[in-house]
């Protein structure tokens, strides 16, 4: 079995999720007691948060190289950074080592074409919906991405940072992202991208008006079909579901 690298503690509420799903996975694949090899290194969110809000990207592509190369020097044979917006800096950090580095989007965009989407609505923080580098790197794969309006957006970036990544899950927040997807339906949108890493803690992919693809589920599955390696099946079986 590799053993898998995991930046995490961005924010730490979904950092759990990762190594809880990555367990589960190992478990449910090789069965009996089996759970993963794992290395986690955990930073501190606010660290890093200051220096999203500063636009300091250099200095936080900086910081996390030097988290991957440290996996690597611990053993790690693939790294993961455990959060969406973060990926604004994954060329740099894996430009930093020699393993490969599981991108997220890319893992993401796979499991969509895969399904045939092409308009999906991505929810995640502002940076994440702002910046070009997300959109950019779907369009690789064919997909074109579909963001909410400025006022959504800033509710579902307030959602994430204030609630989800402080450990706050609230109905009248689920209920509000629920309207955001209503509306993204209503203008062509055939899927919904669960693009931050605390998404799942709020909205379940499996009862959403659209299909809905969880980056958490799908990261972690591929993490998982590396370690084994195991056949694509597995990348996107725990994250890649259509609504009923």
């Amino acid at each position: 079995m590799r053993k898998i690298g995991l930046i995490g503690g961005m924010s730490f509420e979904s950092s759990v999720v990762y190594y809880r799903m990555v367990n589960e996975a190992v478990r449910a694949h090789l069965g009996g007691l089996h759970s993963a090899e794992v290395l986690l290194h955990s930073v501190d969110f606010q660290s890093i948060v200051d220096l999203q809000m500063a636009g300091r990207w250099t200095d936080a592509a900086q910081r996390l190289a030097d988290v991957a190369r440290a996996l690597e020097a611990a053993g790690a044979d693939c790294v993961l950074i455990c959060t969406n917006t973060m990926h604004l800096v994954a060329e740099e950090v894996q430009a930093a080592i020699g393993i490969p580095l599981i991108n997220i989007i890319d893992e993401t965009a796979q499991a969509m074409s895969a399904a045939g989407i092409r308009r999906p609505l991505l929810l995640a923080t502002r940076y994440t919906m702002e910046h070009g580098f997300y959109a950019e790197r779907m369009a690789g794969h064919g997909i074109d991405v579909m963001v909410p309006s400025v006022e959504d957006r800033t509710l579902v970036h307030d959602v994430i940072f204030k609630e989800l990544c402080a450990g706050h899950v609230l109905d009248a927040s689920r209920a509000a992202l629920h309207a955001v997807i209503a509306k993204a339906k209503a203008q062509g949108a055939d899927a919904v991208i669960l693009g931050c890493t605390e998404i799942c803690l709020i909205l379940d992919p499996d009862a959403l008006a659209l299909p809905g693809f969880d980056s958490t589920a799908i990261h972690a599955g591929a993490a998982v079909a590396f370690a084994l390696d195991a056949s694509a099946e597995l990348k996107t079986e725990a994250g890649c579901r259509q609504a009923a």
